[in-house]
């Protein structure tokens, strides 16, 4: 039986927690905020998205980062293993659009009960408040002895899990902890970044649209003539650009792209109508016309698209708001088409920190056992979770990889 300290009270801490503890490991969760799983509590909009009910294998292309490293962690604790542990800690699950699970209730905080009711069963202790400064090894080896807190308290470990979170969300804790411990301690740590960010936009007319959300929407990204990413789902247009789950997961996909490109710009298009075709739009606007022969075009127009969208469709469509139906030219009709299937807006840059889900980057995974978590370098000491070069897209796939990581540093502690 090995004395356990754990660094950080979030998803994979708790997890970590539970897992040592079941193996009758004494534990520690030191936690500098006053309570646990306060990011956890905002995840999947305060619902917490908790995995993805998709096959194993079908985890790896949702990894942005280091995705072979996972394999060992998702094999042995996958989304049903995720699944059937929150199901049996007392959370009915659900399974939404795109494999989405979440608690039935709706309620994140269902979810960091249960961890902490799963915690107090297995005899893990919890000590909130609590702020680690150091990590300590041995002078003469190189194998962790314990933790010194911020009051300079020395606190005896056989086995330390860092499991201090990103940098994003800084407000739960996530200060970047982690990486000093791992600096500290010698270990490699890669170039953060903020990734699931929303993205800016350059038009003037994007701010116009503020808080409209569109769902089943398209969305290609271009790089000049070359398709760099494209997606269907749901978005929302904001005061600097736009949002949402499809542009988030976009976002994992484009950063270094978008700092690479010619002037710092990409080009992006939403198909606001990808259930038909053109030829099906361009017969639905006909249909539309045939109705309204004497009608101005602003005034037939309106039918196809939420009310905030009309007036923009209308500043892009060149067709003259005014203009009898009876007037309008195929060319003009099919041009209008084309801007219903192809909605152009530039990207200028990403969101920061204080707006990313997650970070990219982290400590290197060249220096983690992928069976283990544990330093290749300095023994008893594992990490877990977004303080790992991990990262993935939406849709549950960063909280599996916390659970995974977790369990896996858990079950190697001897």
């Amino acid at each position: 039986m090995s004395k356990v300290l754990i660094i950080g009270g979030g998803a994979a801490g708790m997890m970590a927690g539970v897992f040592a503890a079941r193996n009758h490991h004494e534990v520690h969760i030191l936690e500098k905020n006053e309570k646990l799983g306060k990011k956890v509590f905002i995840t999947g909009k305060g619902r917490c998205n908790v995995a993805n009910a998709c096959d194993t294998e079908e985890l790896f292309p949702a990894v942005m980062s280091n995705p072979k490293f996972l394999y060992s962690g998702f094999y042995s604790f996958g989304p049903q293993d995720v699944m059937n542990f929150f199901e049996e800690a007392g959370v009915p699950l659900k399974v939404e659009r795109g494999n989405r699970v979440f608690p039935q209730s709706d309620h994140s905080s269902d979810i960091i009960r249960a961890l902490e009711r799963e915690l107090k069963k297995a005899g893990a202790k919890v000590h909130l408040h609590t702020t680690v400064k150091e990590i300590v090894k041995k002078p003469e080896a190189e194998k962790v002895t314990g933790v010194i807190l911020e009051d300079g308290t020395f606190m005896e470990g056989d086995a330390v899990i860092v499991a201090t979170g990103g940098f994003s969300y800084q407000s739960t804790g996530s200060t970047g902890d982690g990486y000093r411990f791992a600096r500290e301690l010698g270990l490699k740590v890669t170039d953060i970044s903020p990734s699931l960010v929303p993205l800016k936009t350059k038009e003037d007319y994007i701010p116009k649209l503020q808080g409209l959300s569109l769902k089943n929407t398209g969305l290609t990204i271009k790089n000049g003539k070359k398709v760099l990413y494209e997606d269907f789902g749901e978005m929302m247009f904001t005061h600097f650009g736009v949002t949402g789950p499809m542009i988030l997961s976009a976002s994992a996909h484009i950063g270094a792209k978008l700092a690479k490109a010619e002037n710092g710009e990409l080009c992006a298009y939403l198909d606001l109508k990808p259930a038909l075709t053109k030829e099906q739009l361009d017969a639905r606007i006909l249909r539309e016309f045939e109705t309204g022969q004497n009608k101005q075009f602003k005034n037939v127009i309106g039918v196809l698209f939420p009310s905030s969208l009309t007036p923009v469709m209308l500043e892009l469509g060149g067709i003259p708001a005014e203009k009898k139906i009876h007037d309008i030219s195929r060319e003009e009709r099919q041009h209008f088409v084309d801007l219903v299937k192809a909605f152009p807006f530039t990207i200028t840059g990403m969101g920061e920190f204080k707006e990313a889900i997650i970070t990219k980057g982290g400590v290197s995974v060249k220096e983690i056992n992928p069976g283990t978590m544990e330093s290749k370098k300095i023994s008893g000491l594992y990490f877990a979770g977004e303080v790992l070069d991990l990262d993935a897209v939406t849709g549950g796939y960063n909280l599996q990889i916390a659970w995974s990581t977790a369990y896996l540093a858990a079950q190697a502690i001897q």
